[in-house]
């Protein structure tokens, strides 16, 4: 298992939909269309940024992976998170990813961010816990609801994540517009510094819960998670693909009560060209067999019972349906 990080720049949603079309022009992700000359056995494993849960949990089972599939390397890399990794995997650059249900979704109907460059060869390997919104701010900010949000400097998530997407439906639930506030495109851990020293007001960002970083930021300052108002979660939910879901005081030592907020599901992708339905099948069992190894909180929510959560338009990849079916839940 070999760690990759990024020497090209992270591409920001215009550049890597022009990339997109052009591969969608010559007929697909990898030009290949997925015949068994295609299929290889150097993996490379798109995750997120460094202070989110998508990095660690995407090197740890890129360990597992190996450890239990024979004549496979698994190299996992940081990125920009589920746009960059769907669309490195539609490129034909990388072979697995890890990606909101969301942005998996809106990017096989060729929809959002993904609209004249409809994606074609992700399959759908396992959905793997559930993904919170979080709007995080510090107790003297004066932001006490979403409505605040309006005229503050706001954190929306990294250039090519999911996280922008949810952003945007929660401030535009509460009737702010992009002129409304100033968006910072940042990832997860960056955002937490900007929050930290005092260059923003606020942070949004979609991660499994709980999340170490939040709680490294709270043992040194006085942080607040932003509830939002139960029917305007419902709203959002009713037109999206998000749910509505209560962050547990026990998350966090710094919470004491319920927090209203929105959830999709964190799903594992593979190439439908180059992931061999053998190794699909490989990785979807390692993925649940091995998952009291996981180390990371998100472990133990990992299980049968989520697999297909959130999967809505994704197509099943054939090793992962071979196995569900093995296993009942197909």
């Amino acid at each position: 298992m070999r760690i990759a990080r990024r020497t090209f720049a992270t591409l920001g949603p215009l550049a890597a939909l022009g990339l997109l079309a052009a591969c969608s022009d010559d007929g697909g992700g990898s030009g290949s269309g997925g015949g068994d000359g295609d299929f290889v056995t150097d993996l490379t494993f798109g995750t997120g940024g460094t202070g989110g849960v998508y990095y660690p949990l995407g090197g740890e089972y890129a360990a597992i992976y190996e450890d239990n599939i024979d004549g496979i390397t698994v190299t996992y890399t940081d990125s920009g998170a589920s746009v960059e990794n769907i669309g490195k995997i539609f490129q034909g650059e990388w072979q697995l990813g890890i990606a909101q249900s969301d942005t998996a979704n809106t990017a096989v109907l060729g929809e959002g961010e993904f609209e004249g460059a409809q994606v074609d060869n992700i399959g759908w390997i396992a959905g793997l816990y559930p993904e919170a919104a979080h709007i995080v701010t510090l107790a003297d900010n004066g932001i006490e609801s979403a409505a605040d949000l309006k005229g503050k400097k706001i954190a929306v998530g990294d250039v090519g994540s999911g996280t922008r997407a949810v952003s945007d439906a929660i401030l535009a639930a509460y009737d702010i517009g992009e002129g409304d506030y100033e968006a910072f495109e940042q990832d997860f851990a960056s955002s937490l510094d900007l929050l930290r020293d005092n260059n923003i007001d606020a942070s949004v960002f979609v991660v499994g819960t709980p999340t170490g970083s939040l709680g490294d930021l709270a043992a040194t300052n006085d942080v607040k998670l932003v509830a939002l108002d139960q029917d305007k979660a419902e709203q959002v939910a009713s037109e999206s693909l998000f749910e509505v879901y209560t962050i547990k005081p026990e998350a966090y030592d710094f919470l004491e009560e319920e927090v209203t907020t929105l959830s999709v599901a964190a799903a594992l992708i593979a190439s439908m060209d180059q992931v061999s339905p053998e190794i699909g099948y490989e990785i979807t069992k390692a993925t649940f067999e091995q998952a009291e190894s996981i180390t990371l909180p998100q472990g133990g929510l990992i299980n049968h019972d989520f697999a297909l959560t959130g999967q809505g338009d994704v197509p099943m990849h054939p090793g992962a349906q071979k196995y569900y079916e093995e296993e009942g839940l197909l």
